[in-house]
């Protein structure tokens, strides 16, 4: 047998010669992109979510970038890009989102929902 599969790969072997896995930052950086377009909805305004993405000690630090519409509730938008990003960066990579900073870059004006 090749060293590092068979009987030396089991439960009571040491986790430095089971190996490990790395998950690299731009598959956060996509995950979290993906997610905060989702939060965003079908009807969003401007560019796509700009995110950068730092994991220290295990757990990940993230900006998000956003352009929202105007007027609109830009808190609930914030929150809404927050809670989606920090849930799908935890649930996909068991890395937990320890900060997600949601930046408002731009904003797009739109028209009222009675024409007004």
């Amino acid at each position: 047998m090749e060293p590092g599969w068979g009987r030396d790969t089991g439960p009571g072997t040491p986790p430095a010669r089971r190996g490990r896995l790395r998950i690299a930052d731009r598959v956060l950086v996509r995950i979290a992109a993906l997610a905060a377009r989702d939060a965003l909805g079908p009807d969003r305004v401007g560019e796509v979510p700009r995110v950068s993405v730092v994991v220290l000690e295990g757990a990940a630090r993230l900006r998000i970038g956003v352009d929202l519409p105007f007027p609109s509730d830009l808190g609930r938008w914030a929150a809404a890009v927050q809670a989606a990003v920090a849930d799908r960066v935890g649930t996909l990579t068991g890395i937990p989102a320890r900060e997600v900073v949601v930046v408002v870059e731009g904003l797009h004006p739109v028209e009222a929902p009675d024409g007004g």
